[in-house]
């Protein structure tokens, strides 16, 4: 188990994000829970303000094969793949990869492009359908802290289940009570958001052997709105 960072090239933005109480509020909140259309191509305050396809994910593609020496053929997992971008990436740069995704988001299945929809099961992110180590490496980005603490342990130790040992995460962390508020001003989805060393506890009692990298309100360029 490490911390590493694969997402390195994805083009975050430089600008910072301003937080208040009053710019999303627990409206926001529900309307982005049921993960339908107003999440993701609505209005910015009820999710990502229109998520479109633009290539970006081909890069962390590439990163992925290389960092973890991945064959062309392997076989992926991707918890949570939304609109299944990076798995389209993956698909169009190793033909011969096989890609799977779980998303809770009948919407986001449906507005998936044709080329990658057969390849995307709707299913929860803690009762994984597949076999013991079926697949040569998991990835899942902001699933894991969204389900509540025994869920997402339940998760960890699936992620372990059904993978031969390669695996990536982002975990929702806070250093200290304004980071933890700023962040929780942000989220949306967020769940269970604990410290950096309760997280440590998390993956040490899931028996979680793969890689892991935190998501803050410093990595997000949170500013507190005045």
């Amino acid at each position: 188990m490490r911390k590493v960072n694969i997402l390195e090239s994805y083009p975050e933005s430089k600008k910072t994000r301003l937080v208040h109480p009053k710019i999303r509020t627990i409206k926001n909140r529900i309307i982005a829970s049921y993960r339908g259309k107003e999440f993701y191509d609505g209005k910015r305050e009820n999710g990502y303000g229109g998520y479109k396809y633009d290539g970006r994910w081909k890069k962390i593609a590439r990163k992925i094969f290389k960092f973890y020496k991945l064959k062309p053929d392997a076989k992926i997992l991707q918890i949570g793949c939304d609109k299944g971008f990076l798995l389209r990436d993956i698909k169009e740069l190793y033909p011969k990869a096989k890609v799977k995704g779980i998303e809770i988001s009948d919407y986001a299945i449906k507005s998936s492009d044709k080329s990658i929809r057969k390849y995307i099961k709707q299913n929860n992110f803690y009762q994984l359908p597949y076999k013991n180590n079926e697949f040569d490496f998991v990835i899942a980005l902001g699933s894991v802290y969204s389900l509540s603490l025994i869920d997402a342990i339940k998760c960890l130790e699936e992620i372990k289940r059904v993978s031969k040992g390669k695996s990536f995460i982002t975990l929702a962390s806070y250093t200290n009570i304004n980071d933890l508020m700023m962040f929780r001003y942000w989220t949306l989805l967020g769940t269970t958001i604990l410290k950096k060393n309760e997280w440590l506890e998390v993956l040490k009692h899931a028996g979680y052997v793969g890689d892991y990298n935190f998501t803050n309100s410093k990595y997000l360029n949170l500013v507190l709105k005045k």
